[in-house]
């Protein structure tokens, strides 16, 4: 059986960022986990002890303090700073640019629009830049922009790992909901980049090992275009979740993996399929 990586995977430029600067940490705590990586979470823990803060009052028990790639609310950054802790903020830049947009675009008196999960830290972090809360929404489907007592100008920003035609479905909508529209494309390109691989593999694969994270929301969307196309498509988050009946009778095994998963993961898998097949 032939084993084909997709020609773009794994760790993004982001994470790749903020990977170095926990490593450099030593320590330290991340602030939420730094990625959605359980196992790159332990390699840090173990060989630079980066310890991890799960809410702000176990964050309060460290000097020093790494905010993660998602980034955090707005004032709890400002706690943070307050009490003097040491910063260091591994935020993606792709994620820092909808925080600016939202802070920018509410001040000017827009109403704020977000595509995206509620409950996903990146949106937390994001819509707590808007000047008044109770101005800014988030969005999954456009029969939620309905109800949303939105004012005659609105700005919308997306989650970076949304897919662009979810997205453009949503400004379709508000367009004839609005007299002024600022579209904001806030999809982070490594993103494409890692789809569209993906789906042209799957297309050929007979079966298809996406890894990552299961709260990974990139990873989720890999393996949701990889099961389109290849039904025999699974996510797995390492080597120890394979098993050996997925790969009877098949000729093209197929791999990709979320933005947050590591090069080692990623070769164990491959190394743990050689040995099955």
């Amino acid at each position: 059986m032939e084993i084909r990586l997709a020609s773009s995977y794994g760790f993004c430029f982001g994470v790749k960022r903020a990977i170095k600067i926990a490593e450099k940490s030593q320590g330290s705590a991340t602030y939420g986990p730094l990625i959605h990586n359980k196992d790159e979470i332990n390699r840090l823990k173990e060989g630079f002890n980066v310890g991890l803060a799960d809410n702000m009052e176990e964050a309060e028990q460290y000097d020093s303090i790494v905010i993660r790639t998602h980034g955090i609310p707005k004032n709890e950054l400002a706690q943070l700073e307050a009490e003097g802790k040491q910063i260091s903020d591994a935020t993606c830049p792709f994620v820092t640019t909808p925080q600016q947009i939202v802070e920018k675009m509410s001040e000017e008196g827009y109403s704020i629009v977000i595509f995206g999960d509620a409950d996903h830290p990146e949106i937390k972090g994001v819509i707590s830049y808007a000047k008044d809360q109770r101005d800014a929404f988030v969005v999954l489907d456009k029969d939620e922009l309905k109800t949303l007592p939105l004012k005659s100008k609105v700005a919308i920003v997306a989650q970076t790992t949304r897919k662009p035609t979810d997205f453009m479905k949503i400004v379709d909508t508000l367009i004839l909901q609005t007299k002024e529209l600022r579209v904001f494309n806030t999809i982070c390109n490594a993103t494409f980049e890692n789809q569209d691989a993906a789906a042209s593999l799957a297309k050929e694969a007979d079966i298809m090992i996406v890894i990552g994270g299961k709260n990974s929301s990139n990873t989720k969307q890999l393996y949701s275009i990889c099961k389109n196309y290849c039904p025999d498509s699974y996510l797995i988050e390492n080597e120890q979740e394979l098993q050996t009946e997925w790969f009877q009778n098949k000729n093209l095994c197929g791999i990709s993996a979320g933005a947050s998963t590591p090069d080692w993961v990623v070769q164990n898998v491959i190394d743990s399929i050689e040995k099955i097949v």
